[in-house]
């Protein structure tokens, strides 16, 4: 029977604690691929926690690929490859994972709740059962919709008319949709520096962009032509982390009210902010009906749920039904129910105020880190309080380049603030690291404060 000493540390559930135990085992190999696993029953009974704790970690080692599981049999070990070109000491092994391990420029969830989410995809089946192979709403299911709408208005103080919320296989699926309901006809503006990504689709798509001009309270309006269209995260800037303060958005709205333009409000990180609660969403003042709030359960449950939303003003809602209702949904109505149960009885919430305890323990513990490091005196932490980066000034002499490939060779992947932008780097801007701290494990932590003895010696 597999015996550990679990335990209890702030920010760490106990599941967690059961699958790293596991996971170490098999990597190691003193766990062999085919072995079977004990039933979560005796497991549970065996080390004194729940069935749920052991039914977690199986289900998150079966997800990541470490087990296979065997309907009425069980769980058995899967193998697990090393990429290696001869088999490995298990030390060996050890070395060349923890070097390819630390990973400072992802930002990939460090925990979701299988139990909760596998029980009320059980029920949505079982309730819905032959309504699920109907055609999904083209807006989306009316329950998520509904569930989205008091999730705004209790978390973010937001008055939605559920009928104006669209529901999208993601956010790339949605700003594909806003070209062809805003025209190709107008200049797309983007903030520089800026999500690369986003200024991609738009010129895959055949749209004119530019680059708006942003100072420390981010985006400048003056620099704003007429009939544009803005592309801005104003709750949390990624990546320089710059919260647009409110006399800066009135005059925002203010822009978009006189030049005919339209705001989209991307406000993909608000729910993890450590300081303060999160800054009123730009679309709540705004009388004129200019705004275009979007959002995505990417980073606050995982990137693979693949469901974004946005909301739209009234009159461009009736556009919307007039010119795209054609469109059908993309995003499955299993998902999009089980989504909605989550949201309403409360999971939603609560994975939130647990998550946001457990990344800002792994802040300050990362932060905490850095401070003590061998460079400490050559770094400056910047933006700490918001979201799931953060920013870090080094006094050096390396060109950014150089200083990526620095840490590549140490056994870190980075960034750096320069590779965000498109039209020239200000010389503020140089020697900055973007550090993403969202998916580091304790055993990413242990071999980051490896790395950086290593240097010390």
């Amino acid at each position: 029977m597999l015996t550990y000493e679990l335990k209890k540390a702030p920010g760490i559930p106990l599941y967690e604690s059961l699958y790293r135990c596991i996971r170490e085992d098999i990597l190691s190999g003193r766990l062999p691929a085919g072995e079977k696993l004990p039933s979560k029953r005796a497991l549970a009974a065996h080390l004194e926690v729940s069935i749920i704790t052991v039914e977690t970690a199986y289900s998150q080692l079966a997800a990541e690929g470490y087990l296979c599981s065997k309907e009425k049999v069980g769980y058995f070990v899967e193998t697990v490859q090393t990429h290696t070109a001869v088999p490995a000491t298990p030390v060996a092994a050890e070395k060349k994972i923890q070097k390819n391990y630390v990973d400072l420029t992802s930002n990939v969830p460090a925990d979701f709740p299988f139990s909760v989410w596998n029980r009320l995809q059980r029920q949505v089946l079982q309730d819905f059962g032959n309504q699920l192979l109907e055609p999904v709403p083209h807006q989306g299911v009316a329950a998520l919709r509904q569930a989205i709408a008091a999730h705004l208005a209790a978390f973010r103080g937001m008055r939605v008319d559920p009928e104006n919320i669209i529901i999208g296989a993601g956010t790339d699926f949605l700003y594909n949709l806003l070209l062809q309901l805003l025209g190709f006809q107008r200049v797309y503006a983007l903030e520089e520096p800026g999500y690369g990504k986003i200024r991609r689709i738009y010129d895959t798509a055949g749209a004119v962009t530019a680059s708006a001009i942003m100072d420390e309270s981010g985006v400048l309006p003056e620099s704003l032509g007429r009939q544009q269209v803005l592309h801005i995260s104003p709750s949390h800037h990624f990546p320089t982390g710059i919260v647009t303060p409110m006399p800066r958005r009135l005059a925002l709205l203010n822009w978009a009210k006189n030049t005919d333009s339209w705001i989209i409000e991307d406000d993909y990180d608000t729910e993890f902010r450590f300081d303060t609660h999160p800054i009123r969403a730009l679309y709540d003042p705004d009388a004129q009906g200019r705004v275009i709030y979007m959002n995505s359960f990417s980073k606050s449950l995982a990137p693979s749920i693949r469901i974004g939303y946005m909301v739209l003003p009234p009159a461009l809602m009736g556009q919307f039904r007039e010119k795209l209702g054609f469109y059908g949904s993309t995003v499955s109505g299993l998902e999009q129910h089980t989504l909605a149960r989550f949201i309403q009885l409360g999971h939603f919430e609560k994975h939130i105020n647990r998550m946001r305890k457990f990344y800002r323990a792994r802040r300050n513990a990362l932060v905490a880190l850095l401070r003590q490091c061998p460079w400490a005196h050559r770094l400056t932490i910047q933006e700490a309080d918001a979201g799931l980066h953060f920013l870090v000034k080094v006094d050096t002499d390396l060109s950014d380049r150089e200083l990526v490939t620095f840490c590549e060779k140490m056994g870190l992947r980075v960034r750096s603030l320069s590779g965000y932008y498109h039209d020239g780097v200000p010389e503020n801007a140089r020697h900055t690291l973007v550090i993403n701290y969202s998916g580091l494990r304790e055993a990413d932590m242990k071999a980051l404060e490896a790395l950086l003895g290593m240097a010390k010696s």
